[in-house]
Order: structure tokens, then C-alpha cells, then sequence
């Protein structure tokens, strides 16, 4: 089988769905940050499904979905349209808001699943 990117169809299934299981408190938060899902790269784990979906932005941070591990992340950005870091999370989308809620109002955030490096897996180059 081979793996193809989400399709913004897709995207806002997932967007809907989570909009009903969220809170008023994660709710009220996305209203004010969701946008209408739009593709921005990501080099190189974005590159061969032509970017990740970012579906909201709070100051410096989107909110995207990584259609290659099926989970919504948050990650830093400098130029609009770049993702700058890649994470691997599995959240879903209430998840990754309450998380945003979590930095907002306690100053702390779960970690980050990241890509596994050359070295941890014994590739030294």
C-alpha cells in the first residue's frame, strides 16, 4: 500500500469532528485561532505530500495536521507559509488546543514526539 496525503476533504472531516468533542473552554479558543485549512511546507518531511495542512495560527505557532504519522501538531513558525519544526504527535485536534489552552493559562506544554535521528537508529554519517 502506499501512502497518500490527506486531502482537505479529509482535513475538515477531522475538523468537524473535533469541533463537536471539544469543550466550550478548547472551543471558545479555536474560534479565535482556526483558519481555513491551507498547505505550507515543511523540508523535507512535507516535501512528497506537498506540505502539511495548517489549520490555525496563534501568534508565532501553527496548529497542522502530519498526515504521515495521522495526528495534529503544533510547531513554530518565521516566514508565513514554512513550518519550521517537525513533530510526529498523534493528537487529535481538541488534544493539541487544550494544549494550547495548557501554555496559555499554566505556561506548560506536553512534549513533542519528534522524527528519529540517523544516530539513534546506529547511522552515523
Amino acid at each position: 500500500m502506499t501512502w497518500e496525503p490527506i486531502t482537505e476533504l479529509e482535513i475538515w472531516d477531522n475538523i468537524v469532528q473535533a469541533e463537536v468533542r471539544m469543550n466550550p473552554e478548547q472551543l471558545r479558543l479555536w474560534e479565535t485561532i482556526k483558519l481555513a485549512p491551507q498547505k505550507w511546507a515543511q523540508c523535507p518531511y512535507g516535501d512528497e505530500g506537498g506540505g502539511f495542512w495548517v489549520v490555525a495560527v496563534l501568534g508565532q505557532i501553527v496548529v497542522w495536521y502530519n498526515d504521515i504519522e495521522d495526528g495534529f501538531n503544533t510547531s513554530r513558525y518565521s516566514a508565513f507559509g514554512i513550518i519550521d519544526e517537525y513533530w510526529c504527535n498523534q493528537d487529535e485536534l481538541e488534544i493539541t488546543v487544550q494544549s494550547l489552552l495548557n501554555q496559555i493559562q499554566h505556561g506548560y506544554a506536553p512534549p513533542k514526539c519528534r522524527a528519529p535521528t540517523a544516530v539513534e537508529h546506529g547511522n552515523r554519517t
